[in-house]
């Protein structure tokens, strides 16, 4: 593993400022699972996303319970914060069967120090970068380099889409060569790229907008904050004028894995998207507010360590590897049987159907999880129900986020020099104000059950299914059945359901984002 160390220093120094950052090391991973407490708070996500922090992450996990989670997979134990993306998979061109990318090490959140009194995350704070849908790149052709920075204004690309698609990139791993700089490529390059040039895999990296309106979030998530006029820097636009913390992830995921050595095919990110266009994040703070704020005042080191930072090392000590990856959230059991890990998947998790745009992808009806359809299959005898499809009029729906239906293609690579620039200083003011979040989506009650003589039923759990823009809430009940003869006997038959499980993998392979030691 020596040969894949990677100085994380390098990273900085690419996009101009090495001063004023610490990296958290969140080598563990809590889960990957379809849960997106932003977007779909409440109900199960359309698409599939690996998950690193808080152990109290959940379906409709809040700042509170986060908080109160048992354990984090980051490096200090005082971050209980959640982040989370999509995930990345190999779609094989022959059986067209996925399977995960191993990821490596979890991931690197860097807290970005830009501009004056930097301000931290407010209780109950949460945010998304990037769009789900989005499938095209309308800043100028994506397989040529950014133009200098000093330029942006001049073409008119300084938009909030424009830094948007500006803020993601896919970065070629090869630690036998001079790294590439960070945000210079904006697509997904395609395997036969990665396979003759990132024998170290691929990093993917995005940067969350940093201008803030005092808001802790919005209707739509993203509108409270905007990003600065050069991405990661440069000056906040005048209805967000208050600075916070620059997020900026990166997750390494091992694309030249012996697993995908001789194959045809392509990499896909679990909501669909085989162009990378469509990448997005998400992430709640999990952090005491007077923590975080003194760590933001006092952890300026210009290594990025967070060894170098007292505050860190004084409440310690700094989990190891091993505590990191212990750390899991508990999955919900309407999924403990859907796992993203396994090998030789027929579809994506939740059944997404890729899109290749470069129209916007659309809101679809996808397969329904054969688990669930298995499942219900099963029950349908129990209340008559038919055993060829789990529609039924009968069964309420609630308004969720919807997944992405079209056709599949790929995107070729080529690669492209970096050109991030150096980083500005714009001035800001600190103070905070909230608003309360948006209510999750209602539920109709469910419908009840017609009677039969000399049964009832009781109910044993609750399960939803997406399709597309739509939830179906499902209810379990187990019928009892009272038999009649000399005296009264009670016969429960038992529910088909079985016991749920676990699903979360582990990789042996760790970040190689910290400094080479020599």
């Amino acid at each position: 593993m020596a040969s894949k160390v990677f100085s994380a220093f390098v990273l900085l120094s690419t996009i101009g400022d090495a001063s004023a950052f610490w990296r958290m090391e969140c080598h563990g991973r809590t889960g990957l699972a379809r849960i997106d407490p932003i977007m779909d708070a409440g109900v199960v996500s359309p698409h599939i996303h690996t998950v690193h922090g808080s152990s109290g992450f959940s379906l409709s996990a809040t700042y509170d319970e986060l908080m109160q989670g048992s354990c984090s997979s980051c490096a200090v134990k005082q971050d209980k914060s959640a982040y989370w993306t999509p995930a990345l998979y190999f779609q094989d061109s022959a059986t067209k069967q996925f399977e995960i990318v191993p990821q490596v090490g979890g991931m690197l959140a860097y807290y970005l120090l830009r501009g004056d009194n930097v301000t931290a995350f407010p209780p109950g704070f949460q945010m998304v970068a990037g769009s789900n849908y989005r499938r095209d790149y309308t800043v100028g052709d994506p397989k040529s380099p950014d133009p200098p920075q000093s330029d942006w204004a001049a073409l008119k690309q300084t938009s909030q889409s424009d830094l948007e698609q500006r803020a993601i990139g896919y970065n070629c791993m090869d630690y036998k060569k001079a790294p590439e700089g960070s945000l210079l490529r904006h697509y997904l390059p395609d395997k036969n790229f990665l396979d003759g040039n990132c024998p170290d895999g691929l990093r993917i990296e995005l940067m969350f907008p940093s201008c803030w309106n005092g808001d802790i979030t919005s209707k739509d998530h993203k509108s409270h904050l905007a990003y600065p006029s050069l991405v990661g820097n440069g000056d906040c636009p005048e209805s967000h004028p208050k600075r916070l913390v620059t997020l900026f992830y990166e997750t390494i995921w091992d694309t030249n894995n012996k697993q995908f050595k001789g194959r045809n095919g392509e990499f896909v990110v679990s909501n669909g998207d085989p162009t990378g266009f469509g990448y997005h994040g998400d992430f709640m703070t999990g952090w005491d507010v007077d923590f975080l704020q003194e760590a933001i005042d006092t952890c300026t080191n210009d290594s990025g360590n967070i060894r170098d930072c007292q505050l860190f090392v004084n409440n310690g000590p700094l989990q190891t590897d091993e505590e990191q990856n212990s750390c899991e959230f508990d999955v919900p059991p309407m999924l403990a049987q859907e796992d993203g890990s396994a090998r030789n998947l027929a579809n994506l998790p939740g059944n997404i159907q890729i899109q290749a745009g470069p129209q916007s992808a659309t809101p679809g009806v996808g397969d329904v999880n054969p688990i669930i359809s298995a499942a219900t299959s099963i029950l349908g005898g129990f209340f008559g129900a038919s055993s060829s499809s789990t529609t039924s009029s009968s069964i309420p729906a609630v308004t969720s986020s919807s997944a992405s239906v079209a056709s599949t293609s790929s995107v070729e690579s080529v690669p492209a020099s970096p050109n991030f620039g150096a980083l500005a200083v714009p001035s800001a003011e600190t103070s905070s104000s909230s608003t309360p979040a948006p209510p999750p989506p209602t539920t109709t009650p469910a419908p009840a059950v017609t009677s039969e003589p000399g049964v009832s039923y009781e109910v044993v759990s609750t399960q939803t299914i997406t399709r597309g823009s739509q939830v179906e809430v499902v209810i379990w009940k187990e019928p009892v059945v009272y038999v009649t003869e000399e005296s009264v006997t009670t016969v429960t038959v038992e529910s088909p359901a079985v016991k749920p499980r676990r699903f979360y993998g582990r990789h042996a392979l760790q970040h190689g984002h910290h400094a080479r030691r020599t």
